[in-house]
């Protein structure tokens, strides 16, 4: 296997980037150009343009939404370990108590407070925006999407 750089980093999946994307952007382009020519099927042309629209519009918006599902599992993985890390002990039972978003709150606080932030969380039910008001020490998360 090649050794990454920057040069070829990069990663594409051709089925997508090179043929369902660049088709459906010439579809749409196709659709607009027609609509706009062809006044005996104008309308027919409008309606390719706008279902042409969409797909690529979908196409789109499902990848970035895929995304964030991963990225999501990942922070939780991140929480499981932090946990681990602190108390030595699955954090199986203390999942349960929490929902998701007070669980992505905790990834800004150092290891001090999220001893501190956690007990708060599960005895005094503290929402996501107040374990991240309580933060004083706020380390940042430059990689989310």
């Amino acid at each position: 296997m090649e050794t990454q750089n920057y040069s070829n980093y990069k990663k594409y999946y051709i089925p997508h980037h090179f043929i369902f994307l660049p088709l459906t952007v010439f579809l749409t382009t196709l659709g607009i150009w027609e609509a706009y020519s062809n006044a005996e099927h104008r309308l027919e042309w409008q309606m390719f343009s706008i279902l042409s629209f969409c797909l690529l519009y979908l196409a789109v918006m499902l990848r970035q939404h895929y995304a964030l599902g991963n990225q999501d599992r990942i922070v939780r993985l991140e929480f499981r370990l932090r946990y681990f890390e602190l108390f030595g002990e699955s954090s199986g039972q203390v999942e349960e108590k929490l929902s998701f978003d007070q669980i992505a709150a905790f990834r800004f606080a150092d290891q001090d407070e999220f001893k501190k932030l956690l007990e708060k969380a599960l005895n005094e039910n503290f929402s996501a925006s107040q374990i991240k008001k309580s933060i004083k020490n706020w380390k940042a998360d430059h990689m989310r999407l």
